[in-house]
């Protein structure tokens, strides 16, 4: 059964590919497409995009940045990313909202409320979910997490690179490792399996929310959104 509404947990690094630049034009219109036909398959799509192509924590450190600072940049470029993506679906005909947790640009986006973000939805828009909780020291995993709950979202949709899912060890190191074609979220905290933050899956692993895990590509978000069984499912034990 398709999903009703899902959360894309994007990288921001994929809106770069090869590019030299923070974005590259192709990058960001293959990643529009792919949430396009999400999109025009009837599921309601919110959006949490990371900002690794902008800004790195690594940076902050070697600099001797403090976190606190460190993380607002991150939360600035998570907002430029949404900018960028939802200007392109605008090209596409895909009508967007950009939402911030850290305060709006009234020419580009609005501040982050559920109601509002719920309610756009709603009216048949995609909905970007950016500047992380508005907090620092928080990851973009409790960003989704938080906001799939607030928005009572049926899954969390993930792409890895080089893995299909989840396993007990590196696949790419370890030839023995074990797939899970699906798990548990109590499973997955018992074996230790780094696929979120712990603080992450602390906030959803009571609710009926899905974590679809899989190899990155936009044909699989596209089928995990609409049902097809792909990668690994983690979800709340009976």
């Amino acid at each position: 059964m398709a999903y009703k509404r899902v959360l894309l947990k994007l990288s921001g690094e994929a809106l770069k590919e090869n590019s030299d630049a923070i974005l590259s034009a192709e990058a960001l219109d293959n990643m529009a497409k792919m949430v396009k036909s999400i999109y025009e398959s009837g599921v309601q799509v919110c959006i949490v995009i990371g900002a690794g192509n902008i800004w790195r924590g690594k940076i902050a450190k070697d600099a001797g940045m403090d976190q606190f600072e460190a993380d607002y940049m991150g939360m600035m470029g998570t907002v430029i990313n949404a900018v960028a993506l939802g200007a392109r679906l605008k090209v596409l005909g895909v009508p967007s909202l950009v939402t911030s947790a850290i305060g709006p640009v009234p020419e580009v986006n609005v501040a982050y409320t559920p109601e509002i973000a719920d309610k756009a939805m709603n009216e048949g828009k995609v909905v970007f979910l950016s500047g992380g909780t508005g907090k620092p020291y928080c990851s973009t995993d409790t960003a989704a997490a938080l906001r799939a709950v607030e928005l009572n979202c049926d899954a969390i949709l993930m792409g890895k690179n080089g893995v299909e899912g989840v396993y007990d060890k590196d696949p790419r190191v370890n030839p023995d490792a074990k797939f899970f074609p699906e798990i548990t979220f109590e499973e997955m905290l018992k074996q230790n399996l780094q696929i979120m933050d712990i603080s992450a899956i602390e906030l959803i692993k009571d609710k009926d929310i899905h974590i679809c895990v899989f190899r990155m590509a936009a044909e699989n978000f596209i089928a995990a959104a609409n049902g097809k069984r792909i990668g690994t499912i983690v979800k709340k034990g009976e």
